[in-house]
């Protein structure tokens, strides 16, 4: 094997189950939740949702310390390595307090604003849920920002372990902490549970060897020049990420013009491609750390990373979309989906096969860019896509789901095409063969 893939596949395999272990938790708590009455199911899937805003914020710090962290990594570099951990630090510290105070002071009104104020049990129950979880924010960053250390240091199997410490005290936690409480128990659990895998993270990042040489040397910058690159480094990341979940969040308000049935089967069958886009981000994240690290280490090993990734999550999204196509009928029936919705998420599901496939290739050869400096030209082209996207399926959705489906096959399309471009240029300028 390819040594690039085996390293690839090293880092991918652990950060693709931390990833599945916290959609695992997420169905479990909403099961356990779902007792509670319809207003607490919609409380809690209005703080989820806002939670994957506010993981665009955290990955300004966590992502920019990965890369730097990994680049000083293989550059030999110990002092290079504190002053990339102490930027992080010095950048979260900065950004969570207001974070926590505006979301804790602001609850009301987000709930209100992100539930339309048409249920006031809704609205009620989500005003208490962000009471507890805007506060457990500080937890939350923390425990990215220890996850970011660590895969920088190319040790990306304890994140995994501490995503299924946490999230294994969710499941035991939450039958208690929601029968007593309700839905504050839910938040309660999520916070005391990340909490411990926070200490525990803490605890390994002081033994960790790397970690441990570094703390015995001077930083080569200034704690504010240090947060300031990690912004640079972390911040088109995180537009990157955000601008993404802003564009699928568009994309349900055009399918939501197809009535009810389309929402609900496109609702169905995109959480059912969270099983193959994570894998995909997984491939993402190993290519960013180990392009960082092997530039650190004074050689331009890119063109050969992105093949690999591109082949290994390639062949990823071709297994997903067969799949998915054979199996959709018993995906939709596994969801409890009538006839009508059934009938149109398999649909949805057997046309989207090209966009998985196109996708897989970008999203991996994004780790490239990312790893090597080139995440504000993936961000344009992200941009790029979206502006395609959107427009596109507002006009193909006469044609429904598969409209849909043919929309962003076509945008992935042209984002593959813009990136392959780029790509090819980067490494003929940098005298690598592409």
């Amino acid at each position: 094997m390819n040594a690039h893939r085996a390293q690839l596949i090293s880092l991918a395999r652990p950060v693709y189950f931390s990833l599945l272990a916290s959609v695992a938790s997420g169905i479990a708590g909403t099961l356990w939740v779902s007792r509670l009455g319809g207003a607490a199911v919609a409380a809690v899937a209005v703080a989820t949702n806002t939670e994957n805003v506010l993981l665009g914020v955290a990955l300004v710090f966590a992502s920019g310390t990965t890369v730097l962290v990994a680049h000083a990594r293989g550059a030999r570099d110990p002092a290079g390595v504190r002053t990339a951990v102490r930027g992080g630090a010095v950048l979260c510290a900065l950004v969570t307090p207001s974070v926590v105070a505006a979301g804790f002071t602001l609850r009301e009104p987000l709930a209100r604003l992100v539930l339309g104020g048409s249920d006031p049990a809704a609205l009620r129950l989500a005003t208490a849920y962000f009471a507890i979880s805007l506060p457990g924010t500080a937890v939350f960053f923390a425990q990215q920002l220890v996850d970011g250390i660590l895969k920088g240091a190319g040790d990306t199997r304890t994140p995994m372990r501490l995503a299924l410490l946490a999230n294994g005290l969710i499941l035991v936690c939450d039958p208690f902490l929601v029968h007593r409480y309700g839905v504050r128990g839910a938040a309660v659990s999520t916070v005391l549970c990340r909490s411990a895998a926070l200490a525990a993270g803490i605890a390994v990042l002081r033994r960790d060897p790397l970690l441990r040489t570094a703390a015995r040397v001077r930083p080569t910058t200034r704690p504010g020049p240090s947060a300031l690159r990690t912004l640079a480094t972390g911040l088109p990341m995180s537009a990157d990420f955000t601008l993404r979940q802003g564009g699928a969040l568009v994309l349900v308000a055009v399918v939501g013009r197809l009535g009810v049935t389309a929402v609900a089967a496109y609702a169905i069958a995109y959480k059912t491609l969270y099983l193959a886009t994570m894998a995909f981000y997984a491939v993402r994240q190993a290519a960013a750390i180990h392009t960082a690290h092997t530039r650190g280490a004074g050689t331009d090993a890119r063109g050969d990373i992105g093949r690999q990734a591109v082949l290994l999550s390639g062949a990823l999204g071709l297994t997903a979309a067969v799949l998915f196509a054979g199996t959709a009928p018993w995906v939709m029936a596994a969801f409890g989906a009538g006839p009508a919705v059934a009938h149109q998420g398999v649909l949805f599901l057997r046309c989207v096969g090209p966009y998985l496939l196109l996708m897989a290739g970008f999203i991996a050869l994004g780790g490239v860019f990312e790893g090597s400096g080139g995440a504000p030209a993936l961000l344009r082209i992200t941009l790029l896509g979206t502006a395609v996207q959107l427009p596109l399926a507002a006009a193909l959705s006469g044609l429904r789901l598969p409209g849909v489906a043919l929309a962003l096959a076509v945008s992935m399309a042209v984002q593959c095409a813009a990136v392959a471009t780029l790509s090819r240029r980067a490494l003929s300028t940098a005298g690598v063969p592409a």
